[in-house]
């Protein structure tokens, strides 16, 4: 690209690509600012899916043909204020859904096991003065439920039939090539679960999909794991059925509000005890970021060259 070409940005960088040499080298490659007052000649905003752009600033782009969305999410952005401007929005699925059902997994069995109840154990002394560890839950051999069947929930079907987990599943209908059983409702997937996995998107509809009916389905012996968004989890009746006991234990990398402060509005939560939380790292691995970072680019690409979009949300 020409000096010339790059003196005036038409690229809006409202986050950052990861890792650090995937964003320097789109940098360098292409007419891009991070100055988030920008507004005139900017066909292209970079985003994630958690910061989004919402109708009203996407009022604010006379210029705007494109959102780049580094993540699967869509819940903040405004894809019908997109789609009456002719604005084209994508996405980066599939390259991340390993990365998210592999920590799925990993955070239901760090929390059935008690494994950061044993570490604080062990680092804080108490091991060796004598107090013992609880026992905890096994994974292999109980009934997994999968609420969500898109693309991170048959990846971690997949992962949890190889552990010798039962698997069922509720979507919107039945997968005829899914092995394993639909459920219709999230309420009747979590009466017949050990562990309650969301994999969901989240949407108006999906909003408080898991509430505090679905939490006492679950049982005082069940397990949530959220890795989908915090919106699909009503917090305050998790925490009231942790705090109760009418949940056995949960394991969360999504907040309704994030990040989450030790004194803010998830505080029930993070006092709840059988918890395990972690900061929305699940796509968090080098190997799915640059994977994530090389489809942006490619969608960011295709446009310039006004070749079909990569992955795309939906017709413009």
């Amino acid at each position: 690209m020409s000096d010339d070409a790059k003196a005036t940005p038409s690229i809006l960088a409202l986050i950052e690509l990861k890792p650090a040499d995937m964003m320097e080298a789109f940098c360098a490659e292409h007419s891009v600012t991070r100055d988030a007052t920008a507004r005139e000649g900017i066909e292209i905003v970079l985003t994630s899916g958690a910061r989004g752009l919402s109708g009203e600033e996407i009022a604010e782009f006379p210029d705007l043909r494109l959102i780049a969305v580094n993540g699967v999410g869509t819940d903040a952005v405004d894809l019908d204020a997109a789609a009456a401007r002719g604005i084209h929005v994508t996405t980066t699925p599939d390259v991340l859904s390993e990365a998210v059902a592999e920590l799925a997994l990993g955070l239901a069995i760090s929390v059935r096991r008690r494994i950061g109840e044993g570490e604080r154990l062990l680092r804080s002394g108490g091991w060796s003065n004598g107090q013992k560890p609880r026992l905890g839950q096994a994974l292999t051999g109980c009934r997994a439920g999968i609420l969500g069947y898109g693309r991170i929930g048959r990846v971690l079907a997949d992962m949890l039939r190889a552990l010798g987990v039962d698997v069922i599943y509720h979507a919107r209908k039945p997968h005829d090539d899914a092995p394993e059983a639909w459920r219709p409702d999230a309420r009747t997937l979590a009466a017949e679960s050990d562990v309650l996995f969301v994999t969901l998107s989240a949407t108006p509809e999906t909003r408080y999909i898991v509430d505090a009916p679905v939490l006492e389905a679950l049982g005082s012996e069940g397990t949530l794991v959220n890795v989908a968004r915090g919106s699909v989890v009503d917090s305050a009746a998790l925490a009231a059925a942790l705090h109760g006991g009418t949940l056995g234990s949960a394991a969360l990398d999504v907040f309704e509000v994030e990040p989450v402060a030790p004194d803010g509005a998830e505080d029930g939560l993070l006092r709840a005890p059988n918890t395990l939380f972690t900061p929305h790292i699940a796509s968090a691995t080098n190997e799915a970021r640059r994977a994530m970072a090389q489809l942006v680019i490619a969608n960011i690409d295709a446009y310039l060259a006004g070749a079909s979009l990569p992955s795309p949300v939906g017709p413009a």
